[in-house]
């Protein structure tokens, strides 16, 4: 890190004037996710956090199934407005990362402690705000700004039917307590303002829509 822990932490920061580059490349990009992966720590070293990183038309994709989702359910009147919001504020960064938890081993833990059975959920959700917290700090450390969303359970169907590899997951938020999808968006600041089980996929465009089809 070029800044102490201390110095990157306070300078993170919530950033939606975003643009489409970024200082890392894309492998420094997932390299940076799956040492925090790695490293963060869960109880019962569970590795419950499952990390999906969306650039090029995945990223687009996935900002096309929020708006086609909300289009459904927001007036007609006032969906510029939101459509407005999202263009400006989150698609139009450089790309994109899901946060899940994998229920599978939740369940496998409570079956297998049941005395603990209530807290492994509890649990899982807090290693998975660990994970956000240190990818969000190593990216303010490369220079790179983001902005936490949250948009489901809206969009959940959807983003399992494109990303079929993650269904068996919960999309997580790691600031509040339900069950919301976590998008921590990658940019570039503007400068005029201030067994490890690593489950990370990147979608790029061109190569990786090919392989989808």
């Amino acid at each position: 890190m070029t800044k102490s822990f201390k110095e990157a932490l306070k300078a993170r920061r919530t950033f939606y004037r975003i643009q489409n580059k970024s200082t890392l490349s894309d492998k420094e990009i997932r390299d940076l996710i799956c040492f925090a992966v790695e490293f963060v720590p869960s109880a019962f070293n569970s590795q419950t956090t499952r990390v999906v990183l969306l650039t090029g038309k995945a990223h687009e994709k996935l900002w096309n199934i929020v708006k086609n989702v909300l289009r459904k359910r927001v007036p007609a009147e006032v969906f510029g407005k939101t459509e407005e919001k999202i263009d400006g504020c989150f698609a139009c960064g450089y790309g994109t990362i899901l946060y899940f938890e994998d229920m599978a081993i939740v369940r496998s833990l409570q079956e297998s402690f049941p005395t603990y059975k209530d807290n492994f959920p509890i649990w899982a959700e807090q290693t998975d705000a660990m994970h956000q917290l240190a990818v969000w700090t190593m990216l303010e450390d490369a220079g790179m700004g983001a902005s936490l969303q949250h948009y489901n359970p809206l969009i959940d169907d959807e983003v399992r039917k494109v990303w079929n590899s993650v269904s068996y997951t919960h999309l997580r938020a790691h600031e509040t307590g339900r069950n919301l999808v976590c998008r921590l968006l990658l940019e570039k600041k503007k400068k005029k303002k201030k067994n490890t089980r690593i489950n990370s996929k990147e979608e790029k465009s061109g190569q990786n829509e090919k392989k989808q089809n």
